[in-house]
């Protein structure tokens, strides 16, 4: 399975199938977090501080698989089992409504024919999930062994959301590592930045 964009969260039942815009498929995010790992190391580094171009070139499809595999090693064993964990998901799903005391035979069916339309919707969905939080996690060790101490981004959603991301992976790291999220303004432009208040030794 290659990874590419799907959509926002489906919501399926027994009436509809409708989307939660609120919750965005993790593949929009892939890109900006492969451009900070790749940045931490180049020119834009100025001491422990990273500061983001929004002008950053934009990695192509291909280009953008090779870039995870450089750091998700395990890159196709990842997506694979995603793959079978929802396959797994989506027929535990399917047998729970056919055993459902409440849905009469019309409703499990016409639920069980939505299931079915999104299939590959959920399997893709799952798989860029997966693999944005296996990259989010790789960001999350440069940033603690380089000892960044700040990020600076645009302060547009989908770099305050991987930012986020980053937050939650260093708290999750052996020795956990505190961050704060802060907004700033500077030469008329809005900017989220990552402070890292306890680095590792």
């Amino acid at each position: 399975m290659q990874l590419k964009y799907v959509g926002p969260k489906p919501i399926i039942s027994h009436t509809s199938i409708e989307f939660d815009n609120n919750k965005e498929d993790k593949y929009v995010y892939l890109n900006i977090v492969i451009q900070l790992i790749k940045a931490l190391g180049d020119e834009n580094l100025k001491g422990n501080t990273y500061k983001y171009h929004a002008d950053t070139r934009r990695l192509s499809k291909d280009e953008l698989f090779e870039e995870l595999k450089k750091y998700c090693s395990d890159l196709n064993k990842l997506i694979e089992k995603e793959n079978h964990d929802v396959e797994d998901e989506i027929e535990h799903n399917i047998q729970r409504a056919h055993e459902s005391k409440v849905l009469t035979d019309d409703e499990i069916e016409i639920l069980e024919s939505n299931i079915e339309i999104m299939h590959d919707y959920l399997i893709q969905r799952s798989v860029n999930k997966a693999v944005y939080y296996c990259i989010i996690d790789k960001l999350a060790d440069v940033i603690a062994n380089a000892h960044i101490e700040y990020i600076v981004v645009p302060l547009f959603a989908k770099f305050t959301h991987v930012l986020h991301s980053v937050q939650g992976s260093l708290l999750k790291q052996r020795n956990p590592i505190d961050t704060e999220l802060e907004i700033f303004k500077e030469d008329g432009e809005v900017f989220s930045k990552l402070k890292v208040v306890k680095l590792l030794n």
